[in-house]
């Protein structure tokens, strides 16, 4: 096999089979010279992290499936939250507009009637009258939100992608990227819908 009796730059020119294999130092080291080697077992698995990551503990697979198998449940929250949150946003008197295909104003709703049938998703972003500083104080006064750069939490998310993620870009970069210094990122969790709709309405108060 190739990649067993090859040498691999990626490992410094190591060749898995004159290490590892049956007639090796580390067969020698085990006492088995001549007997068995492992070059086959060391090589898929060095190979492999260096492919597509460290190999999972069985706790982590446990959790990670168990995540897969109420996925269906925990959207239907995520949407049902979403839609209520940005019903209300919509309707605020300190945004400026809205981005969120569920709502029946948006240019995207037949759309996303048909192609999302069961909910137009968690993540939206709206624009908050006041400027760039109103944004920052926006998002600087949630509580019960998570001011972070991650997307698709359990947990409620908010984001102000000029000061955070993009605040390196000019504004010209910003505006080919389709960032508005007043723009408010949201990706909506599974909490209590009222819950969220009161910490944005307190933040929003301070913008």
């Amino acid at each position: 096999m190739p990649f067993l009796s090859g040498a691999p730059q990626a490992y410094h020119g190591l060749n898995f089979a004159e290490v590892f294999g049956k007639d090796g130092p580390v067969a020698e080291m085990f006492g088995t010279k001549g007997q068995t080697g492992m070059a086959f077992a060391i090589a898929s698995r060095a190979l492999g992290l260096r492919d597509i990551g460290a190999c999972i503990s069985p706790f982590n697979a446990f959790l990670i499936n168990m995540g897969i198998e109420t996925l269906p449940l925990r959207m239907e929250k995520h949407c049902e939250n979403a839609l209520a949150v940005a019903t209300f946003l919509e309707n605020h008197p300190k945004v400026d507009s809205i981005t969120y295909a569920g709502l029946q104003s948006s240019k995207e709703y037949e759309l996303a009637k048909k192609y999302c049938p069961k909910g137009a998703g968690s993540l939206f972003a709206f624009n908050v009258k006041g400027g760039y500083d109103a944004a920052v104080r926006v998002v600087n006064a949630v509580g019960m939100l998570s001011l972070v750069a991650n997307l698709g939490d359990t947990r409620s998310l908010v984001a102000h992608p000029a000061s955070m993620m993009h605040s390196q870009l000019s504004e010209e970069a910003l505006a080919g990227a389709g960032v508005s210094p007043t723009q408010i990122r949201l990706s909506i969790g599974i909490e209590n819908a009222d819950d969220i709709i009161q910490d944005l309405d307190q933040a929003l108060a301070k913008a």
